[in-house]
């Protein structure tokens, strides 16, 4: 097995704006539904890591680690603040100012256009998602994106995990009840046709850039050999990957589960041409990005089971509760892994197994855009965080990913979550995922100082290496 990994290959972090920046009312920027609904129930995104006020010194940490990438998500209503007016000049030379940074540390900017983050305004305006006007109104957001940063961005990415939206129903303003599965269908075919105007925009504005979505993915194990529970196994990637992606790279509804939307009166209303935008073959996404946390293990459910929807667990102390599809799947345990302390189960080798799915079935380029362990973390007296736990999760991931690629699935790149810490969207500060700690907590914001993990500095070994210290 080769020890690098190939040429060019892009190692990075991730972040996203809202769980960053902080700044949330200030310098023009109006709040996001996602600002006010984590507020009600988790924590504030009023400062965040306060990466609006560290920029300079958090790119110089990026640069001292080694990063020839680092992924971030603009904010919508810091760029347009009603949504779909004017222009909000701060907002643009924030991130002007970012990505001339990077590009200056030689770290190439991967850019999320939409990362939860719906200005309030367009929600209250017409509902969001739910209209849609929000597709003329995505368009012209990524045009005025294009416009200014085009010259300086050659990998883009449109809309962030559009499965787990649905799956955690606050990220949408929507109350999680089997009601409102219509609304929900209906949300995702106008953020489809938003995702191929947006790459059909990019590819008329910026011929050299690359550009598509990034989806939270698990692969489905049976639980048993029984007939039944395999079938179960292929109806979940069907539902929770093959639909979203066929709509992606083939612009179509995958056959079984147009068939299961028919069967239940849950069909999103269309118009004539929505299937010529989605099989514009301009619309077409250049590459995939894959947010890979766990696979996910299902059992046959009966017909007249109750619908549930996933819920998280936001102590560690509350048990979580896997997705039902009553006649379809039910997630259950997988005795055969070890989970966190949040019940994630962790499977290094189902990152290598959903790679050759999707590199299967579509054969485009993959990115991972994210990847990483949270977990409660403390300085020591000496201002150190040990966090062997990360740095064993991430190098098994890599090792698996290395064989990947070995078998010939083309990923172009690494973007674990995070390169620092950040508010989780559903435990706050408790639970950290970043090589780097910020000095603060869900009640107090301390100093907001910056201190390097010891994953930080095993991470900055394996880049320096392309991979050859994991051995």
């Amino acid at each position: 097995m080769p020890e690098e990994f190939p040429d060019g290959f892009l190692w990075g972090g991730a972040t996203s704006a809202y769980q960053f920046e902080g700044e949330r009312d200030g310098d023009g920027k109006t709040r996001s539904i996602v600002d006010n609904s984590i507020n009600e129930n988790y924590t504030d995104t009023s400062v965040a890591s306060d990466h609006y006020h560290h920029w300079r010194e958090d790119v110089a940490l990026m640069k001292e680690l080694g990063m020839n990438s680092y992924r971030f998500s603009i904010a919508w209503p810091r760029i347009i603040p009603d949504g779909d007016g004017a222009v909000n000049p701060k907002g643009i030379k924030f991130y002007r100012d970012l990505i001339g940074e990077l590009l200056a540390a030689n770290i190439e900017p991967v850019v999320t256009i939409y990362h939860f983050d719906l200005p309030q305004a367009l929600q209250d305006k017409y509902g969001g998602w739910r209209s849609r006007q929000i597709i003329k109104d995505f368009d012209h957001y990524c045009y005025v994106l294009f416009k200014a940063f085009g010259h300086q961005v050659k990998y883009w990415l449109t809309i962030n995990e559009q499965s787990n939206m649905f799956a955690l129903p606050y990220l949408l303003n929507l109350s999680g009840d089997e009601s409102e599965e219509r609304v929900k269908f209906q949300m995702n075919h106008h953020m489809m046709l938003a995702n191929a105007t947006a790459i059909k925009r990019a590819h008329q504005m910026m011929p050299g850039a690359v550009i598509g979505p990034a989806i939270g993915l698990s692969p489905y194990y049976a639980l048993s050999a029984k007939p039944e529970d395999v079938l179960a196994a292929h109806k979940a990637t069907v539902f929770r990957n093959d639909f979203f992606n066929d709509l992606y790279f083939r612009g179509t509804y995958h056959p079984e589960v147009l068939n299961y939307l028919t069967e239940y009166d849950l069909v999103p209303q269309m118009q004539p041409n929505d299937q010529t935008i989605l099989m514009d073959p301009q619309a077409k996404p250049d590459y995939l990005g894959i947010n890979y946390y766990e696979s996910k293990t299902v059992r046959a459910v009966p017909t007249g089971t109750d619908y549930a929807a996933p819920r998280a667990s936001v102590t560690g102390k509350e048990m979580r509760v896997g997705e039902t599809r009553p006649g379809l799947y039910q997630e259950v345990e997988n005795s055969h892994l070890p989970s966190n302390a949040w019940h994630w189960e962790i499977d290094p080798m189902g990152l290598r197994i959903l790679l050759h799915q999707v590199y299967d079935r579509y054969q485009v380029p993959l990115m991972i855009t994210e990847n990483g362990i949270g977990g409660v973390e403390t300085l020591t007296a000496d201002k150190r965080v040990h966090d062997d736990y990360r740095i064993d999760f991430i190098s098994d991931h890599l090792k698996e990913l290395r064989l990947a690629i070995d078998e010939g699935v083309d990923v172009i790149g690494y973007e674990p979550w995070s390169f620092m810490d950040l508010l989780s969207t559903t435990n706050g500060f408790r639970k950290r995922y970043g090589f780097v700690y910020v000095n603060r907590t869900d009640e107090d914001l301390l100093d907001l100082k910056r201190y390097k993990k010891d994953s930080f500095y095993w991470y900055q070994q394996i880049i320096r290496s392309n991979g050859v210290s994991l051995g």
